[in-house]
């Protein structure tokens, strides 16, 4: 959760310390200034911070020690003489230092949020923040802390004049159709459901008048077997990373449109969705076979039955948590479901398998039970599901961690335990058994480490910042991101909100490209620290970043047309909340820009 001020005392506190220096309290107080990470750059700002020693007054000194004057602070109480008293940069140590900050507070004890509670104490504040409590409280523990540092970097105001919008393609409704209810995941999705409902179709017709009725039970279960494998394929860590390396391999001289085309690749959720649903439906029609058949007395399988309608139920029960509304409102019960369901139904079709085949060997000249299981496709079919279910959890492992608190919004977790690639998410846990969380990892410059960045999003990662753990639990192997797809085009735009900036910075550090980069967040120095502000700087000393606490939240759409054409970019990846990344995608693919962002199945 994002800090919350007082408004009638602490915002422009806050503002003017958490500011990259080079601004004095008073100007901080004013509309913010337009700059660049050039520091020879026009309407621009240069910033250098150097930590120095801590007076040792300011190490020891706690809130609770302190002399709190309880009158109501005012805006007017925040003169040049009490700044400059306090060992904060005004405009004339500015100039006495040409343009060196020096602060009697480390700039560690800023970035964590120290410097504005001694503020607030000192200038006449009834009490700090709560939240700043906190983090003073977490900073004086273990957790590994930002080292000194000198950077350079900018925050921005969005442009007066940015490139005018140009008018949306063809219709309302049609865009509506065409790019919100008929995206390529639904695309993908009626495909796979088609592909399978022909046949079904088409079985039923030709076999209508047969003895039993219908089509052969085997070929129907196989059918089942073959669209499970198929949503289990295309979520399996190798096969995912697998499809990226050979479209990423597409090279620039293929047409636009071609390229474009790829990059759709990872709406591949909606392969795995049409298949486990056209599995439901095969599955509905055996359970239909095996009941007529054992009602009109020609099947005496009481066990076959029995399994059949518990996997039956099992096979609703994945496909209705999986629906968006319910997975977004309880993903922790979307998870557990489709874990345990999904392992017990593995264990029930082999239960099945065994079953029916054995009702298939005591028919007269059949033969052996052995015999009968492995001409089965479904048995080799559902040998290779549970070799992928398993194959996972194998390299099921608790590995070091090491935390660095960034803010009471966000932690930096680094790790050691493997080399990672260029581009790749990793799945960590506190609970295996429970719930798994992916992030995109950002490779470390001596390429033996990586870190990845948890923001404040929800309880398990308000855990993870307020008391973040040594190790984590980890299984599988990396699996390759949707930014990789950014590599078929020659130049991109990347837009990132909060800790959206993590994936882009995973790109950046390890496949540097042409691009231009807009990061709007709230507080972006207090809240993720200066490594990540040097990182972002350093990937493109002419990033966009917005301060939403200084500026207010700017017309993203806008913002990012702005920058496809001044860099003259062929793509848009946004990386952002749902609903932001599909405003923005919608507003680039409507005026016939390519542009992409993932969604809540990719």
């Amino acid at each position: 959760m994002s800090q919350q001020h007082h408004p009638d005392r602490l915002d422009m506190v806050n503002a003017s310390v958490h500011s990259s220096g080079a601004a004095s309290l008073l100007t901080a107080m004013e509309s913010p200034t337009k700059d660049t990470c050039r520091p020879d750059s026009p309407n621009s700002y240069h910033t250098t911070h150097q930590e120095q020693p801590a007076e040792e007054e300011n190490i020891k000194t706690h809130p609770s020690d302190m002399i709190v004057d309880n009158s109501t602070f005012n805006p007017e109480n925040l003169t040049t003489a009490t700044a400059s008293s306090l060992g904060y940069p005004t405009e004339s140590s500015l100039e006495e230092h040409d343009g060196t900050v020096t602060t009697n507070t480390s700039f560690d004890d800023l970035e964590k949020g120290i410097g504005p509670v001694l503020v607030q104490h000192q200038i006449g504040a009834k009490e700090p923040e709560k939240s700043d409590m906190e983090v003073m409280a977490r900073a004086r523990g273990n957790h590994t802390a930002n080292s000194s540092y000198t950077s350079t970097w900018k925050i921005s105001v969005p442009p007066e004049n940015p490139a005018e919008l140009p008018v949306k393609r063809a219709g309302r409704i049609y865009r509506g159709i065409r790019h919100n209810f008929f995206t390529v995941y639904q695309r993908l999705f009626v495909i796979c459901l088609t592909a399978n409902l022909i046949p079904i179709i088409v079985l039923l017709v030709t076999n209508r008048h047969s003895t039993p009725w219908g089509p052969n039970r085997g070929n129907v279960a196989t059918a089942v077997a073959a669209n499970v494998l198929a949503a289990f394929l295309i979520r399996q860590e190798h096969v995912l990373n697998a499809f990226y390396e050979v479209l990423c391999a597409t090279p620039w001289w293929f047409p636009l449109r071609i390229r474009r085309m790829v990059a759709k690749f990872y709406h591949f959720g909606g392969v795995h969705s049409g298949c486990a649903t056209s599995a439901t439906v095969w599955f509905v029609l055996f359970t239909a076979l095996v009941t007529k058949d054992y009602a009109s007395g020609h099947y005496d399988q009481p066990g076959v039955m029995a399994i059949s309608y518990l996997l039956l139920g099992l096979f609703i029960s994945i496909c209705l948590s999986a629906i968006p509304k319910f997975r977004f409102v309880s993903h922790n019960t979307f998870e557990a479901v489709h874990r345990f369901a999904g392992w017990t139904a593995v264990a029930l079709f082999w239960a099945l398998i065994l079953l029916v085949s054995k009702a298939a060997s005591e028919a007269p000249g059949a033969d052996s039970l052995g015999m009968t299981v492995v001409k089965s496709p479904a048995f080799w079919i559902l040998a290779a599901i549970t070799f992928f279910t398993i194959l996972p959890w194998l390299r099921l492992r608790k590995v070091e961690a090491f935390p660095e608190i960034l803010s009471n919004h966000a932690v930096r977790i680094h790790f050691k335990y493997i080399k990672i690639g260029p581009i790749l998410g990793v799945r960590i846990s506190d609970n295996p058994l429970k719930e798994w969380h992916a992030f995109a990892s950002i490779p470390a410059a001596d390429g033996q480490s990586f870190s990845l960045i948890v923001s404040d999003a929800g309880d398990w990662t308000k855990r993870q910042i307020t008391n973040p753990s040594n190790a984590y639990w980890v299984r599988g192997i990396p699996i390759t991101g949707i930014l990789r797809m950014a590599i078929v085009f020659r130049r991109i735009v990347l837009v990132a909100t909060g800790s959206g900036i993590g994936p882009c910075l995973s790109m950046l550090v390890s496949h540097p490209m042409p691009c231009r980069l807009l990061w709007s967040t709230p507080n972006p120095e207090q809240t993720y620290g200066a490594n990540i502000m040097e990182a972002v700087c350093k990937a493109d000393p002419d990033a966009m970043i917005i301060n939403t606490r200084a500026s207010g939240r700017p017309d993203i759409v806008a913002l990012t047309y702005h920058l496809y054409v001044q860099s003259n970019a062929e793509a848009v990846f946004c990386i952002s909340n749902n609903n932001l990344t599909r405003k923005v995608v919608y507003g680039m693919e409507s005026r016939g820009i390519p542009a992409y962002g993932p969604i809540w199945d990719s």
